[in-house]
């Protein structure tokens, strides 16, 4: 079975560039970064035992899709033709899968993100993913404390300044959702994510976690049943910012407008 068609099977899409979720157009950095976060969702370590098997296999179709896409001729062969040359090195020189992709990606530890999180809090760059959180949502609390990296509840007084601060000089707009937001949400989104945190600490007591690779992969196996999707994603903007990637879009700014 060629890789298309293993394509369809494994993810149900026979285009390369769908089953990373990028463009044709994409550049190589592009690719890359879909292909990170594709493989964030299927590597066989964060499978559960009964879908190591599968996701293993699903795992090395996706590193073949990027090891075509990622190489100059292959991928204009593709482009052009709408083929793949199975016979060519890129797929079939013996290559452990999992080995390549260490050298492509570094592993996140814990101590890495709380690293992380001490520069990033009260950062420019902070600064800036907040105001765009807040107008990509239209002031939506939930959704902004959701999306904003390396936040919890206790944090919401400062992000809400940061907000508030922003709208009063007129960089953003005023917008009902954050304004007039009922204290009946905002104490209902205290309850959840306090409740989210004594869960993550016991899944921490419970499992004995330190600072290491296997103890963050053991609390990402834990977290599985109900949040993988979840931490999935948190990993990926982890990966990418920790690792210097380059960011989209620039800075948002916007005329103070009344509230919307």
């Amino acid at each position: 079975m060629g890789l298309l068609e293993l394509c369809r099977d494994a993810f149900g899409a026979g285009d390369l560039y769908e089953v990373l979720g990028v463009r044709r157009e994409a550049s190589a950095n592009e690719i890359r970064r879909g292909y990170h976060k594709v493989s964030l969702r299927v590597h066989p370590d964060r499978a559960d035992p009964a879908d190591k098997e599968e996701a293993t296999l699903h795992f090395q179709i996706l590193g073949k899709v990027y090891a075509v896409l990622s190489d100059k001729e292959q991928r204009a062969l593709y482009d052009e033709q709408g083929i793949v040359d199975e016979e060519s090195t890129v797929l079939t020189q013996d290559r452990n899968w999992e080995e390549y992709w260490r050298l492509l990606f570094k592993k996140i530890t814990v101590k890495d993100i709380e690293d992380f999180e001490k520069k990033y809090k009260d950062s420019a760059e902070e600064l800036e993913d907040v105001k765009a959180a807040y107008e990509d949502f239209k002031g939506d609390m939930d959704k902004i404390m959701e999306s904003v990296l390396c936040v919890d509840y206790t944090d919401e007084p400062r992000i809400r300044k940061i907000i508030q601060q922003a709208i009063d000089s007129g960089e953003l707009p005023s917008y009902k959702a954050f304004v007039k937001e009922s204290k009946q949400k905002i104490n209902a989104r205290k309850r959840r994510a306090e409740k989210e945190a004594k869960e993550a600490e016991k899944s921490r007591e419970e499992l004995g976690l330190g600072e290491g690779e296997d103890d963050l992969k053991a609390l990402i196996q834990k977290r599985n049943e109900n949040r993988k999707r979840e931490m999935d994603d948190f990993l990926t903007q982890m990966e990418e910012k920790y690792g210097n990637k380059a960011k989209k879009g620039g800075k948002k700014t916007a005329s103070k407008k009344g509230i919307k």
